[in-house]
């Protein structure tokens, strides 16, 4: 039996994650302006800051993500008979929450107001507990390199083979876990590239004004393309660093990873901001128009992300007026007219694909302990409901189609207008098909995704390209 107790750090080595800046995502994402408040609480020590913080927010311990190599480790150690102790710079409130749901430790050290528990001062509090040498320490960062330097042997978790050589350099090493594989993989994963599909949308103005032909126009929207892919992962960014819970939470956006703890918190705070000015450079190359659509549209997703995701019905509007805001930034980038017809189309579209994806996401708690969708205002009771709006909202749409066709002005742009009648009812296959999957449990959660895996939405696609080119655009 080990006699010699194992103190574990928590943030970054048990837990893969940062609990400080967890929650200063959670007090930001309800009260904004909070972020005045946070200097000043600074200027009294990082102890005074995690105190105040910890008064504010309770972060969910059960949910959040556990480095399951070392605790695995630990549950053998504790097996043998071996202490183990938790000794953490983060509050108290959250030291023993974790505690308490690990079920691991003898006892629990922790930050409080006053003694911020990190680097020289936890090497202090292990060396007048356990004495020199007396303790074995776990941990993950350059301020425990003060703890390695009193210890006696060394457990390092998440860091590299430099800084694994330095803590070996002081103290006995017993174990090293690795980091997590942040790989382009992971990143391409959280900049969400994927979704970068629904940017096409800004190449819908010059198809429909036939000025596809137009190197300079085609050149304009290309740019915009990237400068609003590039925007919307930083809005990704921050929509995954804001809504951490509610994605552990979920079915399949647990998995997403920072919620899963594969990339640091630390990354994307800083990813976010850059890959925002970088999009904010590539539009100052655009028409100054689509400089404010462009303004506009950050404004929106930041809301959306920050609090409108949370209201009810309000969300699904929001995210139809995401997409719309493209179509309308295609045609000021290309310098080509949006009409009336497009934009309305557009919104009953996206609406209806908006309230496909809160159906998904009511069906999969349906069956569960919880009547709402974690992070949303419906609740399972709004299922029928919901698909009842969102189905409308798609025949809608089809029905605008129509009235379009029947516009003079389609024969203006048209040599054969009446074969344009041939699309309602392959449109209506489509809509009335998602729905059909998304009733049965077979679509994912989000529409998108599933129209690029989807043969049949492909098809579809065809079809309608065919449909347009048998109508002869002049």
């Amino acid at each position: 039996m080990n006699r010699i107790p194992l103190c574990v750090d928590l943030d970054g080595t048990l837990l893969q994650t940062d609990t400080l800046l967890e929650s200063l995502l959670v007090l930001l994402k309800a009260s904004p302006w909070s972020l005045f408040q946070i200097p000043l609480w600074l200027l009294h020590g990082r102890a005074a800051l995690k105190s105040e913080l910890a008064n504010r927010v309770t972060l969910g311990a059960a949910s959040l993500p556990v480095n399951m190599e070392l605790l695995a480790f630990l549950q053998t150690e504790k097996q043998s008979g071996r202490w183990l102790i938790l000794v953490t710079g983060a509050n108290q409130r959250i030291g023993h929450s974790v505690g308490e749901q690990i079920h691991l430790f003898e006892e629990v050290f922790a930050s409080d107001e006053k003694v911020n528990l990190s680097g020289r001062r936890k090497a202090r509090m292990l060396v007048d507990r356990f004495g020199k040498r007396g303790f074995d320490y776990a941990g993950n960062e350059r301020a425990d390199l003060a703890v390695w330097a009193e210890a006696r042997r060394a457990v390092v978790v998440n860091s590299s083979p430099g800084f694994v050589q330095n803590v070996k350099a002081l103290c006995e090493l017993e174990m090293v876990f690795k980091p997590p594989a942040a790989g382009p993989r992971v990143w391409l994963r959280a900049l969400r590239i994927h979704q970068w599909a629904k940017n096409l949308l800004i190449f819908v103005p010059l198809l429909g004004a036939h000025q596809w032909h137009n190197f300079s126009k085609l050149s304009a929207a290309v740019l915009a393309f990237f400068a609003f892919s590039i925007c919307a992962s930083s809005v990704y960014l921050l929509n995954d660093l804001f809504d951490l819970e509610a994605d552990r939470h979920h079915a399949t956006k647990r998995r997403r990873p920072f919620a899963s703890g594969w990339l640091a918190l630390r990354s994307g705070i800083i990813a976010a901001p850059f890959l925002l000015l970088v999009s904010i450079l590539l539009s100052l190359l655009l028409p100054p128009a689509l400089v404010a659509t462009f303004a506009g549209y950050y404004l929106l997703t930041f809301l959306y992300s920050l609090r409108l995701k949370q209201i009810e019905i309000l969300d699904v509007l929001a995210l139809a007026a995401l997409y719309s805001i493209r179509v309308v930034a295609g045609g000021y980038a290309a310098q080509v007219a949006v009409s009336d017809w497009l934009l309305v189309f557009s919104l009953f579209v996206f609406l209806s694909l908006a309230f496909v994806k809160r159906f998904t996401e009511l069906q999969m708690v349906r069956h569960g302990k919880s009547d709402r969708v974690k992070g949303r205002g419906y609740r399972v009771s709004d299922l029928e409901l919901v698909g009842s709006m969102g189905v409308a909202s798609g025949y809608l749409a089809v029905l605008v189609f129509a009235l379009y066709i029947t516009n003079p002005i389609v024969t203006q742009l048209y040599t054969n207008p009446a074969a344009l009648w041939f699309a309602c009812p392959v449109l209506l296959y489509w809509i009335s098909r998602v729905w059909l999957l998304a009733h049965r449990g077979l679509l994912h959660d989000d529409p998108i995704v599933f129209a690029l895996k989807d043969k049949a939405s492909w098809l579809v696609c065809c079809v309608l390209f065919i449909i347009g080119a048998i109508a002869l655009p002049k």
